[in-house]
């Protein structure tokens, strides 16, 4: 459960799940098909996907804003993930797609196509990636605190979507355990672009006061302030992998209610928790408290964490495994 932020000012909270609604305003033409392997070219052409021509075989989760599905391509037995925008905007799904589109990672979650809803109730569907071993959050809420080797691979990994994102002028906006997904084999994707947001040119910033309030920068909860935008996302992926680290969220007191007047004093005034050694390396500690400054213009780079010693310095092999088993609960 999280609280999400959706006004400019003064804004009412309320209880997101996973999938938080979409916003956009903007309309972009379809992105092209980009089929996995084991569909055929012919069903992967644009025109003949429909809802209709997919089986959905599980809930992967639902939101205010819709639900995402597990379904199978009837004809050629594909799977994939179904995110159903229910009364949505095209625009916007078209909006969110064409961020997928300029994302060419493979931590990033793929966008096949947009499909009109069968129904007459105005939903629209993006049929995406399946991703197999579900959110950081569901691993997290199942086997508990992750060990340091699996979060130098989450973080590696992560970084690498977001240097693609920001490569590109994409602004997520909304990195959180819940929207990091990771495969039965360890790989991981940053998905959920309801809310990112592309930067038209140099100089641009983001003031739109939406997001995840937990994970927000301590300078996003001020809209009227012109801040590095990409900063922000260093900022909630470090928060990521410190809740990660600990098992819960590590900014408030464990049981304290996460009002908004609470979480902004946390983030913006309050200190972060403490790590002893057997708790976290220096190396981990250094780079938390690299991405996790407050002031945003002495925040780390995408690039600079990059080159960390805690990611450029891990031991590949024995990180993937860690993470491979954590996620297969081994």
């Amino acid at each position: 459960m999280a609280l999400t932020i959706r006004e400019r000012r003064l804004p009412q909270l309320h209880i997101s799940l996973d999938l938080p609604s979409c916003a956009g305003a903007f309309r972009y033409p379809n992105p092209p098909v980009a089929a996995p392997a084991s569909t055929s070219a012919a069903a992967a052409r644009a025109g003949e996907f429909r809802v209709s021509d997919f089986d959905r075989v599980a809930v992967l989760g639902r939101g205010n804003g819709g639900a995402v599905y597990k379904v199978a391509h009837r004809r050629t037995s594909a799977v994939y993930a179904l995110k159903v925008l229910h009364g949505g905007d095209p625009g916007a799904a078209a909006a969110e797609a064409d961020v997928l589109r300029r994302a060419d990672s493979p931590h990033v979650v793929r966008c096949h196509s947009i499909l009109p809803a069968a129904t007459s109730s105005g939903d629209v569907a993006l049929l995406l990636e399946l991703v197999d071993g579900g959110s950081l959050a569901s691993v997290m809420a199942r086997a508990g605190a992750f060990p340091e080797a699996a979060l130098a691979e989450v973080a590696a990994q992560a970084l690498s979507g977001l240097a693609c994102l920001h490569a590109r002028r994409v602004v997520h906006r909304d990195i959180k355990p819940a929207n990091l997904l990771v495969s039965t084999v360890g790989e991981v994707k940053i998905a959920d672009f309801g809310i990112a947001k592309v930067l038209s040119r140099a100089g641009d910033h983001c003031t739109a006061y939406e997001g995840t309030a937990a994970y927000m920068s301590p300078e996003r909860f001020d809209s009227e302030r012109h801040a590095d935008p990409f900063a922000a996302d260093v900022w909630s992926l470090g928060v990521t992998i410190l809740e990660l680290l600990m098992g819960r969220y590590p900014l408030l007191p464990a049981g304290q209610k996460p009002t908004w007047a609470a979480l902004m004093c946390a983030i913006c005034f309050g200190e972060l928790p403490s790590l002893p050694d057997d708790v976290a390396s220096p190396d981990l500690r250094a780079f938390l408290a690299a991405c996790l400054h407050k002031d945003y213009t002495k925040r780390a780079s995408v690039a600079q964490l990059l080159a960390h010693r805690f990611v450029a310095g891990r031991g590949v092999a024995a990180s993937k495994l860690a993470l491979r088993r954590l996620v297969a609960g081994a």
